[in-house]
């Protein structure tokens, strides 16, 4: 919206207010930063069993996504590994920040089948996306 927010207000100060507010815009949105349309290209990528493959399939469906998408998702896995850095000041692991993002960034147009076994996968991705990240998105 054309709201204008003072950052300096004190409100911002409680960095749970910020990552709060960061993961709900992504839920909030009509469609996950991965669009429906990748959704099950990604689960069927994930699962599979060749390492080499499955990061080259992840890679390429990463590239594929549309501008808007792809650029978004970049500084925003940026920002996540920068927040990893700091994991022993924060928790936020690789694996804790992908269960938090995981099933806000990737979800299928409808919620009907297994929600756990999409979660796993869901998980999968953003951990993927995570560790590989300069191969995903090369500088």
């Amino acid at each position: 919206a054309d709201e204008h927010l003072d950052l300096d207000d004190g409100r911002w100060e409680d960095v749970h207010v910020v990552t709060g507010a960061l993961k709900l815009f992504f839920r909030e949105l009509p469609e996950p930063l991965v669009p429906f349309s990748h959704f099950d290209k990604f689960m069927a990528a994930i699962k599979m069993q060749d390492p080499t493959r499955r990061g080259r399939c992840i890679r390429d469906l990463v590239f594929s996504l549309p501008p808007a998408h792809h650029d978004t998702m970049k500084v925003l896995f940026r920002h996540l590994c920068r927040v990893i850095e700091y994991k022993e000041e924060n928790r936020m692991s690789v694996q804790s920040i992908a269960i938090v993002f995981g099933p806000t960034l990737l979800r299928p147009a409808s919620e009907e089948g297994s929600m756990a076994m999409h979660m796993v996968f869901q998980n999968q991705v953003v951990e993927h996306i995570l560790n590989q990240y300069s191969y995903i998105f090369p500088d």
